[in-house]
């Protein structure tokens, strides 16, 4: 039984988005009796977010279905600046254009995920360059800097690590939590905004954003931070050897997007369903609770799922038949990944580097000699091989059990 009166704690309890609130007890108050508008802020450092923001974009449709307002911030100012949580290195600088062009590509998954408009509990997006561009520098240490000291600053994880590891961490990247926490005030003043959420590396710069407003301004506002998503097997969520699961089509095709949902661990199939997807609890529950091969199903709904909500129901729909023909009938399915090895032919090593299912041609040479890759149906051990195909014919490429490919001319 649920400790929570409102529906939105309580959503984000029996689902398993809490890890910790600032005060539950005056959150669940205030979402009880109105609408609370709620922001999570995403850096636009590439056209796409992966899997690894998932888990907080499902938040904020969490906070939307529970019939609050979520705010999307768009960090096009804080972008400029540099993150240093987690990061041991400073954040390559981007052109405004290329910032513009990223938040463009992002948009995509929000609009598939949350509803927009104008509506009181309808989402919006906003752009922390906005303000944060029109910040004169005095006025914002005049303003701003008082309320912060170098010693709490100091005892961050995000600061704390990168100089425990006695790696650089500029002036500039230092500002950085002042600007997030700048953003909180400003979005209390602009939209109302209540509570800000993120993931648990993000407590600090949240509570930071909490004080600052009731210094500046006297306001009451929230915090929420989910627990940090790691894989049943102690891996970051969203990458793989392979390099990052984005999640818009352009950076990551649509098989291969399903593939990773459908080969997730056993161990993870309950939770990644009650955080991914709509499904129902009981249903979830029932999948559950599959065993040995059974657990198979629960797997291939939970990778039909998500990739419905990310990528759209067509997407999914083909993936899933892709699979289907692949796996069980041997065949190749319409939407597996394709490659041209042109009129030359290419060597079978530099054709998986390609694909990207491996990633150099020393980890190639490794596969071909555990026969782990096969040519429709034939297993290839020489590196050397050569593949040449007719222009009328294709041929599947296999490597292990997971991973095929069309190769054309």
């Amino acid at each position: 039984m649920s400790n929570y009166s409102s529906d939105l704690l309580r959503l984000l309890e029996e689902r398993g988005y809490i890890h910790q609130v600032t005060d539950a007890a005056g959150l669940d108050a205030l979402a009880a009796k109105q609408v609370v508008p709620g922001y999570i802020g995403f850096d636009a450092t590439a056209p796409s977010l992966h899997v690894g923001s998932l888990v907080q974009i499902m938040m904020l449709r969490r906070l939307q279905q529970a019939g609050h307002k979520p705010i999307v911030v768009m960090g096009g100012g804080t972008t400029k600046v540099g993150d240093p949580s987690g990061k041991d290195e400073s954040r390559k600088m981007l052109t405004s254009e290329d910032i513009a062009a990223n938040i463009a590509g992002i948009r995509e998954v929000f609009e598939r995920l949350l509803t927009f408009g104008d509506g009181p509990t309808d989402a919006v997006m906003v752009d922390n360059d906005e303000w944060l561009s029109q910040l004169g520098y005095i006025e914002l240490l005049r303003d701003v800097g008082p309320h912060f000291t170098i010693n709490r600053m100091l005892t961050f994880d995000s600061v704390k690590l990168r100089l425990d590891r006695e790696q650089p961490l500029t002036f500039l990247e230092f500002n950085y939590m002042i600007l997030q926490a700048y953003d909180f005030r400003e979005l209390a003043q602009r939209y109302g905004c209540r509570l800000q959420m993120g993931g648990s590396d993000q407590w600090g710069n949240i509570v930071n954003g909490m004080e600052l407003a009731r210094r500046m301004d006297g306001s009451e506002l929230f915090g929420l931070t989910t627990p940090l998503l790691t894989t049943a097997d102690g891996a970051k969520m969203g990458k793989t050897a392979a390099g990052a699961v984005w999640l818009n089509e352009a950076q990551l095709p649509n098989y291969d997007f399903w593939q990773y949902w459908r080969n997730v661990d056993d161990r993870d199939v309950g939770r990644f369903l009650r955080l991914f997807t709509d499904l129902s609890l009981e249903e979830i529950a029932r999948l559950e609770a599959l065993e040995g091969a059974e657990i198979n199903r629960a797997k291939t709904v939970l990778a039909s799922e998500v990739t419905k909500l990310v990528r759209g129901e067509e997407a999914a729909g083909l993936a899933e038949r892709t699979a289907a023909e692949t796996f069980a009938g041997g065949g190749a399915g319409e939407d597996l990944p394709s490659l041209a090895v042109g009129d030359e032919g290419m060597r079978i090593g530099a054709v998986l580097t390609a694909l990207g299912f491996t990633a150099s041609n020393g980890e190639a040479k490794r596969k071909l000699a555990e026969g782990a890759v096969k040519l429709d149906g034939e297993t290839i051990t020489d590196p050397g091989f050569l593949v040449s195909i007719t222009a009328e014919d294709e041929a599947k490429l296999s490597l292990g059990k997971k991973k095929h490919a069309i190769l054309r001319r």
